[in-house]
């Protein structure tokens, strides 16, 4: 019984521990979230100032090729931002490459507005269009990505319908496609991993989908909606895993991500919103199904705009039930102030009448101050005991000097001795003494020291070193070293000590080596010059 006493009792306080340090980053993630939200308007308008840069270049535009390629490129600009203007163009895209004669480039708008209407919620008229394109035309990368948009097609239908027939016949046609697409995708590339995160993910099988989604927001250069698409993702396993705080982190950064990019096709509001509420966070809430509405009403997705007005009303229903609840509070602490006023009033009344009796007791506080002028008597007594104790102190001070003295007048009794043994004209033996010396080998026997004594405060330097360079360009260590010359230096860096002249005379090297050593070591790696020390001093020690 109190083996399961203690275990509950640590399970509660691990479970507590990881809520404490979770929350505040929470909490952190939406005040960043909401500054965004309050600045959002600034992205919209570069968004607005990139779209009229195109709409120029338009204007001057005189060959149809040249037209069709800013024609795609306002697509791209609209296409998560505004769906009638994103299916304008793309109507546009497709008039063009009729005229260009591209069966590729038909193929492609077709593919486009297809996009489009499943952005808007037309589900029908997007596998219309999709039935209707020529494979043919297309390359395997663009293969993918067709039967990717075919995919989540049928995966959306399925989820709109909400009818169990319906979506066993729909996920399994999504899921063939996504099979079509991996075959046509480079193993490992972060289209690749999005498609088989799908699969995982639409199969219930989470652990594979969870590290699958993590490998793939760790990658570099993701576009802030790819980040955001894949985070939502990420964010709906951990959810259902019972990993909240992770969950609405997620979110948060998707959200985050979806304003700064000016992105209106989304769902990272509506999702966080829906988690904050059943939260009880009803003002964050609250906040964030009202920017969801937002941005999906002027995106144009029709299908959203359904699915957030079934939750919408709820929310706005307890954010006003809270706002009453808040004034019933204000009007209590009202009250209490006002009888906490009127009691101060009746305590000031009590205190002027104390100060009658204090005067009484003046008398009284005299007679106390000749009890008070006696003590003060005992306490020069012990005045003088403490003076007492600090001459004894410093007797103790003095002695100690005396012995340091005494300690140097031995070595300068010994340094005499040696200067007589010089002036008597010894030097063969004192050649013999210096020749004895080996400077090469005490600076070997002090590196030698320095690399232990440094690799057990990091153990991993070396493999972590290493990792910052391309498989079988990493630097090689000599027989019979624990570090290369390289590795010290950049070790010396890890331990704080950045300056070059400084590293030079700790190592026995000049200047101009070190820099060479550093330099080369920096053009050797895949990591940026400028961010190559900040990976070093990333590296822990025990």
């Amino acid at each position: 019984m109190n083996l399961l006493i203690r275990l509950f009792f640590t399970i509660s306080t691990i479970f507590f521990f990881n809520q404490l340090i979770a929350q505040p980053a929470t909490d952190s993630l939406l005040k960043k979230l909401n500054n965004e939200l309050a600045n959002q308007n600034m992205y919209v308008s570069k968004k607005h100032s990139d779209i009229e840069k195109l709409n120029g270049q338009l204007i001057g535009a005189r060959s149809i090729r040249e037209k069709y390629t800013l024609y795609d490129s306002l697509y791209e600009q609209y296409k998560s931002f505004s769906y009638d203007s994103a299916y304008n163009y793309a109507k546009k895209l497709q008039v063009t490459s009729h005229m260009l004669n591209d069966p590729f480039l038909i193929a492609s708008a077709r593919m486009k507005l297809a996009f489009t209407l499943l952005s808007s919620g037309l589900f029908k008229e997007t596998l219309e269009e999709l039935n209707a394109i020529d494979l043919n035309a297309f390359p395997a990368k663009v293969k993918a990505e067709y039967y990717f948009l075919k995919a989540r097609t049928y995966f959306d239908l399925a989820d709109y319908d909400r009818n169990a027939d319906y979506t066993a016949k729909y996920n399994p046609i999504g899921i063939g496609c996504i099979d079509s697409a991996l075959t046509l995708s480079a193993p490992e590339s972060p289209a690749y991993l999005e498609l088989k995160g799908l699969k995982s993910l639409r199969l219930g099988r989470y652990d594979d989908c969870r590290n699958t989604y993590i490998g793939l927001l760790a990658l570099r250069g993701l576009t802030p909606h790819n980040f955001a698409v894949n985070a939502c993702c990420l964010s709906y396993i951990y959810q259902v895993t019972g990993q909240e705080e992770l969950s609405m982190q997620l979110l948060i950064k998707a959200a985050i991500a979806d304003v700064q990019s000016a992105t209106k096709e989304t769902v990272a509001s509506y999702n966080l919103a829906n988690l904050l509420y059943k939260k009880g966070d009803i003002n964050n809430a609250y906040i964030y199904i009202k920017q969801a509405m937002d941005e999906a009403t002027f995106y144009g997705a029709l299908q959203r705009q359904v699915k957030i007005s079934s939750i919408l009303p709820i929310i706005e229903a307890e954010h006003i039930n809270q706002i009453e609840h808040q004034k019933k509070l204000l009007t209590t602490y009202a009250a209490i102030i006002t009888l906490l006023v009127i009691v101060v009033v009746a305590f000031a009344v009590i205190v002027f009448k104390q100060l009658e009796k204090l005067r009484i007791a003046d008398n009284i506080i005299k007679a106390a101050n000749v009890a008070l002028q006696e003590n003060n008597k005992v306490l020069e007594e012990l005045n003088v005991n403490l003076s007492t104790a600090n001459k004894i102190k410093n007797e103790y001070i003095g002695y100690y000097f005396n012995i340091n003295s005494i300690y140097i007048e031995k070595l300068e009794s010994f340094q005499k001795s040696l200067d007589k043994k010089l002036i008597s004209k010894r030097y063969e033996d004192a050649l013999t003494a210096v020749r004895n010396l080996n400077l090469e080998k005490e600076r070997q026997q002090l590196f030698h020291t320095f690399d232990n004594v440094f690799l057990r405060l990091f153990p991993d330097f070396i493999s972590k070193f290493n990792a910052l360079f391309n498989n079988g360009e990493e630097i090689a260590i000599a027989d019979g070293q624990l570090l290369g010359t390289e590795h010290r230096i950049f070790a010396l860096i890890r331990m704080g000590i950045h300056d070059n002249d400084r590293i030079a005379k700790l190592l026995g090297y000049s200047v101009n080596t070190i820099y060479s050593y550093k330099n080369r070591i920096k053009n050797k790696s895949f990591v940026p010059n400028d961010e190559f020390e900040e990976h070093i001093m990333a590296i822990e020690a025990v």
